[in-house]
This record gives structure tokens, sequence and C-alpha cells, in this order.
């Protein structure tokens, strides 16, 4: 059995970070002048007898891995935190993440034929990476498109890079947009999909991936001359590009 704090160590799913919150939040007066603090209570799952200090850094890993701050799992009234409360769902589901976790890196052994020291642990940045809901960017903005629309969806594109560029949050590469914009062709929406290509093109002018890509949306809109001259970008940038230039000979008719 892979020890507890191994499992600490991967606590990579969801909202983890429930536990985490209240942990660095000063506790309350002592009783009497140089009393030590009250011992933590209410431990469901972390042991119960976790000493003081290992249980704050748990709880700072927790929110460092899911972005947030103590209450977004504990209980705040009058400027204190109730630790020991259980009203807030998160801190419930924060729980059966940490049990979702441990059974992982419990099964990871067998599963993979490794022995336990060998494993790459499940930890909670795993999933979160910085943020309390781990969604792919090319849901999130999809899910954005569908509900406000494109205008919306590139707005927060740009809001997103703005806060979480360097991070490991979101894929910030070139990939991200032209994966974003392959999903429209999919979805048979080329004007999005163009959209999108002139956006990462903002960030990556020498891609010859997204130029190679925006051929494709414009021979979906039926205008093979703009269609030819997005592949001749694309291999001036990168010569090396054999797919597009096979892509530019077809068109051609070569």
């Amino acid at each position: 059995m892979i020890r507890l704090r191994d499992a600490l160590r991967g606590l990579g799913v969801v909202l983890l970070l429930t536990a985490t919150a209240g942990a660095q939040t000063p506790a309350a007066p002592a009783q009497g002048r140089g009393a030590p603090p009250p011992a933590p209570s209410n431990l469901q799952v972390l042991p119960k007898d976790m000493p003081r200090e290992q249980l704050l850094q748990t709880m700072q890993a927790f929110t460092q891995a899911l972005g947030v701050q103590c209450v977004y799992c504990h209980v705040q009234a009058n400027g204190r935190f109730d630790m020991a409360s259980d009203e807030k769902t998160t801190k419930k589901t924060a729980r059966q993440m940490l049990v979702l976790a441990r059974e992982i890196n419990e099964k990871l052994p067998s599963v993979t034929g490794k022995p336990a020291d060998a494993m790459t642990h499940v930890g909670c940045v795993t999933c979160h990476r910085g943020v309390a809901i781990p969604k792919p960017l090319v849901q999130l903005l999809n899910e954005t498109v569908s509900t406000k629309g494109l205008d919306a969806a590139v707005t927060e594109y740009h809001d997103l890079r703005t806060r979480y560029y360097g991070s490991m949050a979101y894929d910030f590469t070139e990939n991200g947009l032209i994966a974003m914009a392959q999903a429209a062709l999919g979805a048979n929406h080329a004007d999005n999909a163009l959209a999108w290509l002139k956006v990462n093109l903002e960030f990556f002018p020498k891609s010859s991936r997204t130029y190679q890509t925006m051929s494709q949306a414009h021979q979906r809109l039926n205008d093979k001359d703009a269609a030819v001259k997005d592949l001749e970008k694309a291999v001036e940038l990168d010569p090396n590009n054999g797919q597009a230039k096979q892509q530019l000979q077809q068109l051609k008719g070569v």
C-alpha cells in the first residue's frame, strides 16, 4: 500500500483544495497568552494526528495547485474561518477527491507494472495546473462560443492569456488555437476557424501551420486563390513543411 504521504503528494484531481484554504488562515486567538493554537478538528481523510505545520503545508499546496484561497472551501464569518464546518460543497468534494487520488496512486504500480518508488504519482496539479475547474482551452472557448458568441470567446482568450501565460494552466502555444480552428472546421464553421487563426497570427506571425490550416478554411469557403496564397506563405515560412508543399501542388494541379 502506498503511504498516505505519497497519496497526498498526488492529490491531483478536482477540488482538492478544500482543506487547503483553511490551513493558511491564522488560528483563532488562543485562550491565554502564549497558549498554543487549538488542534485541528474534523479531519476525516487526512490523518487526525497530522502535525499542524505539515497540515498547513498540505493546505498551501492545495491552494497553489488550484489557484484558490481558503474561502473556496471553508466558511468565513466576521473575518474568521470555521475550519471544522462541512457546510460548503467544495470541501465535501475535496475529501472525495483526496480518496480518489489515494486509490489511483495505490493502483498505479499494479497497472503499470512498476514498483511504487518508481511511480509518478497523481497530484492536484496533475489536472488543475493552477485553475479550480481544469477544462482544456478548446473546451472552455467552445463553451463560450456556444453561449455568448465568437467575439466573447476571443475576448476570453485574450483575458486568459494575460492572466495565465507562462503557467501550466492552458496551452498558449501556437497549437492551442490551431486546435480551436480545427474543431471549428470539424463543425463546419470555417469563418470561426479563420477568426481563431488570425488571432493566432497576432502571437505567432511566423507559424507555418497556422497558414496551412487557414488554407483549409479558405477551401471550405471555396476561395481557392486565398487557399493557394496561404500555402505559399506556409512553405515560405517553413521550407521543410513537406505536407504544405504537397497540398500546394495538389491545389495548383501541378
